[in-house]
């Protein structure tokens, strides 16, 4: 119980300290306009106030990830709560703020026109493709996993087939319409119920006090993989996520000023980690490993969380808890459909202000997603776990760029981007759906890939001096 305790206090010190040494190394201009403004049009820049945009942020990069990955990590023992509170206060949030502060800067700009401008042409047409890839991949995760927490909520009386349906049809409404016809105005409904579902299990933990596991470097893991690179993949949005990366350039389009960056991009992701905390305690708490991993065998990680739900809070309060996580994946299924629809549209410059157009983009989407839920969710998981926090990694050393030209700190952004790339190059090497090389030998050509990497960022950030006037240009020159 100490352990967990005090993981949530330094999750949210973090938030004070670190998190206020970021935004002045990054170095905020609270008198320049942001693409709110310079860019309104009514559909994805507008406007909006800040405690709406912090909302919308949390629902976006809050899916199944901080609830299912810490339920998986959990396996591994408290160790996990070492990777998502450290991973929060130095690799997540860090992450998500640079890039929804960067995109402000560049016209709200998405990764790939970030990874063109910062890491090369080159880089932008193969990061659009890697983005689009992880944002299907995200869309039809977010559809499976709610619609079978609705279906058990149901006790299988609604056919899943249908609860399908209706979660597309609300996707797709969400991604068409302007941002505050729907999104802004149903999250904070929304908001309220995930409030709801974290704070009924997190104060059962403690007012039960629940046998959560004090910290422990031990592998618990039943089956025995190994923590690294397993855990920081396994434990993404809770920790890092890429996938943020893909959620910030919507709400840095409707940020009213950059002052309000550091509560939006970087505190989110803190509220993010302290739910990740609360489920992967619960999960530690209320069962031995070998009796999590049988629940999660047989039903997935969404069993677990409607036995923790139902044991810490009864019948009603549980079917609440279990409201409150179906509403994370549907907050983030809509906004990566819609995210996508403007990563496309901005890579082939199509206007967005007709609904014509928005449709076109997005329906295809629609279609590719719904012929992925036919695939195992399982080997869905890992490839979106691999995507995510390779993105993650891409963002990173974009954020590492900017500061480097811009002659900062970036080794805020370096360091973690060096660990994840080390982690997620280890993983698809090692990994049956990748390489499927011994462990031993996936270690050693990560770390010369690694070193390779560091050593072309150098480079690279040689040549970019010349070649950048500035790197905060709006995106007008250097596009």
């Amino acid at each position: 119980m100490i352990t967990f305790i005090v993981s949530i206090v330094l999750l949210i010190i973090g938030y004070f300290t670190y998190g206020k040494y970021v935004e002045k190394v990054f170095g905020v201009k609270a008198e320049r306009k942001t693409p709110a403004y310079t860019m309104q049009d009514g559909v994805d820049y507008l406007p909006m106030g800040t405690k709406r945009n912090s909302m919308i942020q949390l629902l976006n990069i809050a899916g199944v990830g901080p609830i299912f990955g810490p339920i998986l990590g959990a396996l591994y023992g408290p160790v996990a709560f070492l990777w998502i509170v450290f991973g929060a206060i130095f690799a997540g949030a860090v992450h998500d703020y640079l890039t929804g502060m960067i995109s402000i800067r560049n016209r709200g700009a998405h990764v790939p026109e970030l990874a063109g401008k910062f890491l090369g042409k080159a880089m932008k047409h193969v990061v659009n493709a890697f983005t689009v890839l992880l944002l299907l991949l995200v869309g039809t995760v977010f559809v499976q996993a709610p619609a079978a927490l609705i279906h058990n909520l149901a006790e299988q009386k609604v056919a899943l087939s249908i609860i399908l349906g209706a979660i597309f049809v609300y996707y797709i409404v969400a991604t068409l319409l302007p941002i505050d016809k729907v999104i802004g105005r149903v999250y904070p409904l929304f908001g309220v119920l995930l409030l709801i579902s974290a704070i009924g299990i997190g104060g059962g933990l403690i007012v039960t006090g629940a046998p959560i596991p004090e910290i422990s470097l031990t592998n618990m893991h039943p089956d025995n993989v190994p923590i690294f690179p397993l855990l920081f993949l396994t434990i993404s949005c809770g920790a890092l996520s890429g996938f943020h990366a893909t959620q910030s350039p919507i709400i840095s389009r409707t940020t009213q000023n950059e002052q309000n960056g550091r509560k939006i991009f970087y505190g989110m992701m803190i509220a993010e980690g302290i739910i990740a905390m609360i489920w992967a305690a619960a999960a530690m708490s209320l069962f031995s490993g070998n009796e999590l991993n049988e629940i999660i065998q047989a039903g997935g990680p969404a069993a677990v969380v409607n036995e923790v739900a139902v044991r810490m809070l009864g019948a009603i309060g549980g079917t609440l808890a279990v409201i409150g996580v179906i509403i994370l994946p549907i907050t983030s299924g809509d906004t990566a459909f819609r995210s996508c629809r403007m990563i496309i549209a901005d890579y082939f410059k199509v206007a967005q202000k007709k609904i014509t157009n928005r449709l076109w983009i997005a329906l295809p989407l629609f279609v590719m997603s719904y012929a992925l839920t036919k695939m195992d969710f399982t080997i869905l998981w890992r490839y979106f776990s691999w995507a995510n926090q390779s993105t993650a990694v891409i963002a990173l050393w974009i954020g590492a760029m900017y500061l480097i030209l811009s002659k900062k700190n970036y080794f805020i952004a370096m360091i973690p981007a060096i660990f994840m790339t080390m982690a997620t190059t280890t993983y698809i090497l090692n990994a049956k759906i990748g390489f499927n090389l011994p462990l031993n030998v996936s270690y050693v050509i990560a770390a010369i890939f690694t070193i390779g990497i560091i050593g072309a960022f150098y480079k690279a950030a040689r040549n970019k001096r010349n070649e950048l006037a500035s790197v905060d240009d709006d995106f007008e020159k250097a596009a």
